[in-house]
């Protein structure tokens, strides 16, 4: 069952419009319990099942054709031999809940959960981004707030999250030293080309940074392509006011960004 919640904040997370199928109630000999849940996108089945074959086949076209609407949430009943065809004698209710596309949330990737990524969520969740904090420290993860938008992740080496993140997240370093946030830099510069990569600390902390990384193989023109320090030179450094320096730089970031994204040709008549 935990499948169908984690795919079901996955399509929302990327925007995909999708539709919550349940079966609420099942009486007489039907192919599936009550309880049974199931997503459907334009694609057809994504996760789950109510049962299927035709009563499944008709459930995946009802849904499909609340896609692109607005439909509120609705139950609908159904006699398995009279509405759906089946020789078997029962009827099923089941929920509909229409998840409307949107457009995709900004992605941003967190390595460490500290006392700065502690202050820093609460200013991020409300934004209209998609947050995935890595750390290997279980107590430090379990002090993070619980919301929709928010990917909790334990990875003992968070440097292998790398090569699972969206292209355009913006990544940042905020482990407990330099000398962890180096191997997450050092992949990031490697293997990715992230629109935005940045390690908190001082400048002195940055010289050493991309010496170490030019002696691991990275080039000197890619080892100087990360923020460091993190966020705009405003405020003291008290944890709150770090993390509305580092918010500000964010949003300034996406902001340019989206300035020099030419925007997408006009559809023909």
């Amino acid at each position: 069952m935990s499948e169908i919640y984690e795919q079901l904040v996955a399509l929302e997370r990327e925007g995909t419009g999708f539709v919550l199928v349940v079966l609420v109630e099942s009486l007489g000999s039907t192919p599936q319990d009550t309880g049974a849940k199931m997503l459907v996108t334009s694609a057809g089945r994504h996760t789950g099942t109510v049962g299927g074959g035709r009563v499944e086949a008709q459930a995946i076209a009802h849904a499909q054709a609340l896609l692109g609407g607005d439909a509120p949430p609705a139950f609908v009943t159904w006699s398995l031999k009279a509405d759906v065809g089946m020789t078997c004698g029962g009827s099923v209710k089941l929920y509909f809940e229409l998840h409307a596309a949107r457009g995709a949330a900004w992605p941003i990737a967190i390595f460490g959960a500290g006392h700065i990524v502690q202050a820093l969520l609460p200013v991020l969740l409300p934004l209209p981004c998609s947050l995935t904090v890595c750390d290997p420290r279980e107590e430090w993860l379990a002090q993070l707030p619980r919301a929709r938008n928010l990917r909790v992740v334990r990875r003992e080496v968070p440097a292998d999250l790398i090569p699972e993140l969206p292209a355009q997240a913006f990544v940042l370093c905020l482990t407990k030293g330099h000398a962890t946030d180096r191997p997450i830099l050092r992949r990031a510069l490697a293997e990715r080309n992230f629109p935005f990569l940045g390690a908190i600390g001082s400048a002195a902390k940055a010289a050493v940074l991309r010496r170490e990384l030019i002696t691991e193989g990275i080039p000197p023109e890619r080892a100087a392509q990360f923020h460091c320090p993190l966020g705009l030179d405003f405020g003291t450094n008290h944890p709150h006011e770090i993390a509305l320096s580092i918010a500000a730089q964010l949003v300034s970031e996406r902001d340019r960004l989206a300035r020099l994204t030419p925007p997408a040709p006009a559809a023909g008549p």
